[in-house]
């Protein structure tokens, strides 16, 4: 059996090799490494990917982020809502623009920010929501835009874990995760679904004077060389990584399937447990259905009970297989974002996640073989035969 990795980026690259290849040397002999014709080309793929008028790439996930709320003129103090259970990138974004961070509760069986907790947080100071789009599916997107548009909040989608997952509203009308809010950000970083060889983001929208504003920020705040209409910050995607997510992008699709049939036959060998609680997706198809294109499964994760996911993981480890938790502290515990505001009696469905979730291999080389052994080492020691 081949070695079992998290994220298997060196079996993915050989199916893409000469289309990297090329295009690396096609740049490098342009020495257009920034704002280049790759990039151009990438934004374009990209736009018409997504169904969505702009896209406007740049360094990262996390000023992707940045940039966005810069974009739609957010000022110091003003509240954002966001939820507590994610990677910290999320609020730290808030803080560094001198924002209030606004911390809520997350749902229990999709992992994503709880809809009415938004609502019940919501002051004369809140100026915006960021759902994030954890580990590979949509938040409650129809419902925290009514919430938005009845107290005219801006929506920004953190969708750094779900580009290429579907949302469906209850009218059957569909859109890409990321283009439903007023801005979407997307981190590029190399584990994600669409990830480059190095660090990359890009932000969506479909709002022609949010985009030309964003599209000045990301470049000190030019428009034209030497003049500076408004006050940016340097991130450009430069053109090596846009040509690796260039080479990817028409694969996408395949790449999210290959992931959602891993995590079929990881629900199928876990459903029923009493140990185990296996993703659940925003159609309660529990990750099972053959049909389900709204979870893209950037990650897998279960949530083990009982008291035993750390004795679980440490005997993963143990047996040559990689796993993640995500996230092991909650982000109103963290440190750098302590504040007499956050009580714990307001998180706990996120305080529970956070002593439950392990996330298992997921990525598009995962064979069956691999799988197999995954799942019999996890079973075998729940069930004390190991």
């Amino acid at each position: 059996m081949r070695k079992i990795q998290m994220v298997d980026l060196i079996g993915q690259y050989a199916d893409i090799r000469e289309d990297v290849q090329e295009a690396f040397d096609r740049i490098l002999q342009s020495a257009a490494f920034i704002n280049g014709p790759e990039v151009a080309a990438f934004q374009k793929d990209l736009e018409t990917y997504l169904g969505v008028k702009h896209v406007i790439p740049c360094a990262n996930g996390t000023d992707a982020l940045q940039i966005a709320m810069m974009g739609l003129g957010l000022k110091p103090g003003d509240e954002v809502i966001t939820a507590d259970f994610t990677f910290a990138a999320t609020v730290e974004v808030i803080g560094l623009l001198q924002l209030t961070p606004v911390l809520v509760d997350v749902d229990p069986h999709h992992f994503n920010i709880d809809p009415e907790a938004i609502e019940r947080a919501i002051t004369p100071r809140t100026k915006a929501i960021v759902p994030v789009h954890l580990f590979g599916q949509c938040a409650d997107m129809e419902r925290i835009m009514e919430i938005a548009r009845k107290h005219d909040l801006f929506v920004i989608e953190d969708n750094a874990q779900a580009i290429g997952a579907n949302y469906q509203f209850s009218d059957g009308s569909r859109k890409k995760a990321g283009t439903i809010g007023h801005v979407g950000a997307t981190s590029f970083f190399p584990s994600k679904n669409l990830g480059a060889y190095g660090d990359g983001g890009a932000i969506f929208t479909d709002n022609d004077d949010l985009a030309h504003t964003i599209r000045g920020i990301v470049n000190h705040g030019m428009y034209e060389r030497y003049y500076h209409d408004v006050i940016g910050v340097n991130s450009r995607l430069d053109s090596l990584q846009a040509a690796v997510l260039r080479a990817k992008l028409p694969h996408l699709d395949r790449y999210c399937d290959r992931r959602r049939e891993a995590a079929r036959y990881y629900s199928r060998a876990f459903e029923g447990h009493p140990m185990l609680t296996v993703p659940e997706t925003v159609r309660s198809c529990s990750g099972i259905c053959e049909t389900c294109d709204c979870h893209v499964f950037h990650q897998y994760t279960l949530r083990v009970g009982g008291g035993k996911r750390d004795a679980l993981a440490q005997h993963l480890g143990s047996n040559g297989i990689p796993y993640g938790i995500y996230y092991p502290v909650p982000l109103h515990r963290q440190k750098a974002y302590t504040d007499p505001r956050f009580r714990e009696s307001d998180y706990p469905v996120t305080n529970q996640l956070s002593e439950e979730v392990l996330s298992l291999p997921m990525h598009t080389e995962l064979d069956k073989e691999q799988l197999e052994y995954i799942t019999k080492t996890v079973l075998a020691f729940l069930n004390g035969e190991d």
